[in-house]
């Protein structure tokens, strides 16, 4: 019976961990430790992110911030875990992304520009203790050329 016990406890704590979404919440980006090669012509200044549980077990996403020369960045998306294509709307530089949930603190994105040359594909990793997001990319940048890219975030 202890072992019925066990297992019970062990299946239910597995549920609950996959249920888990620890990338809800508000980010901030660390300019500082977050990196492109090559180089964005128009650097972000600052970016904040916040993420949101929607109803349909997905997630809302919405990005504020501004660029270097002042011009504001708002984006944002509602999407469920299952690798499907979204609708991206503001001035993001892709206009479609689909998402899949690995476990509850490491989630895969392929974000694209339909009829254009954006493609890359994205691993987001959140730290052990919660507090900081790392979202590593690697595809073509809207001139069509390589690039990588990291972005490190702290939770607000």
């Amino acid at each position: 019976m202890r072992f019925v016990n066990t297992a019970i406890a062990v299946m239910a704590l597995s549920v609950v961990t996959w249920a888990a979404d620890n990338s809800l919440g508000t980010w901030k980006r660390n300019i500082e430790k977050s990196k492109s090669n090559p180089p964005v012509s128009n650097q972000i200044k600052s970016l904040t992110m916040v993420r949101e549980a929607s109803g349909d077990g997905g997630v809302k996403v919405t990005n504020t911030g501004v660029r270097e020369d002042g011009t504001p960045i708002t984006w944002s998306y509602a999407a469920k875990y299952d690798g499907k294509e979204v609708p991206v709307s503001g001035n993001a530089p892709f206009d479609t992304i689909s998402v899949k949930k690995v476990d509850a603190n490491t989630f895969t994105s392929v974000t694209k520009k339909k009829d254009g040359k954006y493609d890359t594909m994205n691993r987001t990793v959140i730290s052990k203790d919660g507090k900081t997001s790392t979202i590593t990319s690697k595809g073509t940048n809207a001139d069509g050329k390589p690039f990588t890219q990291t972005i490190v975030s702290e939770k607000q």
